[in-house]
């Protein structure tokens, strides 16, 4: 599926979305308000991703229901891990993630890039999900034991549908996020963000929705296409260095960019 990444720029010539914030002096903030035009090219952009990971998560899941073959990706010790119903909170908590982008990634250069990330990571996803076909091995958890959470936990499960396990796209395009917005944090901006990633990847095994080794490879997958898409399209003008210290938590995990982060030079 085509999403658009390299559409015309405006009459202005400029293909971003600069805010007073963004062209004010010293390093713009994390997070502000990019204006409607902006937020209505994430939506368009947003949809054709949604339409995009539909067909492949609920395509691979449904070829893998007629398939007999299942690969084990759980070790024997996995099944001792406690199932955690509160954790539930945090698994959902990658749609906040998605609701920030525009937000965050106030460029349409960066929207983009961002957008085609997550794109590749889930045509990789579905090829995973082909070529390892895979089900959980945690025993379904009694009704009894889901409390308050309940309503919110069958939600998720769900979504989640029942034979995409490896890699973990749940865990691969939170990470992808993170990666990408924490060049425009703070140092402790960027801790916090992987934190939330880490959190995240936890909730998967302790909810019981996914194995260690499918967050492992969610994990590196995310990593992998946010160096060879999203720094690539965000690639910085020569001399051009971050402006903000959580391109320093970024590097130290392999997910670094230098990017322009003002307004599109004339």
């Amino acid at each position: 599926m085509a999403i658009p990444l390299t559409a015309p720029a405006a009459a202005t010539g400029a293909t971003t979305a600069a805010t007073a914030a963004d062209t004010a002096p010293g390093p713009p903030p994390f997070l502000a308000w990019p204006g409607w035009a902006h937020l209505r090219h994430a939506g368009w952009l947003s949809l054709a991703n949604a339409l995009w990971f539909t067909a492949v998560f609920h395509g691979a899941d449904a070829l893998t229901a007629r398939r007999s073959f299942r690969v084990p990706v759980h070790l024997a010790a996995e099944l001792r891990i406690p199932f955690v119903p509160a954790m539930t909170v945090a698994y959902m908590s990658i749609y906040l993630l998605f609701v920030l982008a525009p937000f965050v990634l106030r460029t349409r250069q960066e929207l983009r890039a961002a957008v085609a990330t997550l794109a590749v990571i889930t045509l990789a996803g579905g090829i995973g999900f082909l070529l390892f076909p895979a089900e959980v091995a945690f025993p379904p958890p009694p009704e009894s034991e889901l409390g308050i959470w309940a309503g919110l936990y069958h939600f998720a499960a769900d979504l989640s549908l029942t034979y995409n396990l490896l890699p973990s796209l749940h865990v691969a395009l939170s990470v992808a996020c993170v990666a990408m917005f924490s060049p425009r944090a703070s140092p402790k901006g960027s801790v916090a963000l992987w934190a939330w990633a880490a959190l995240i990847a936890a909730s998967t095994v302790l909810i019981h929705e996914h194995h260690i080794l499918d967050v492992v490879t969610g994990w590196l997958l995310a990593v992998a296409c946010v160096r060879a898409v999203y720094r690539t399209r965000t690639a910085a003008p020569p001399g051009a260095t971050p402006q903000r210290g959580g391109a320093v938590m970024a590097t130290a995990l392999g997910c670094d960019r230098s990017t322009h982060r003002g307004p599109a030079p004339p």
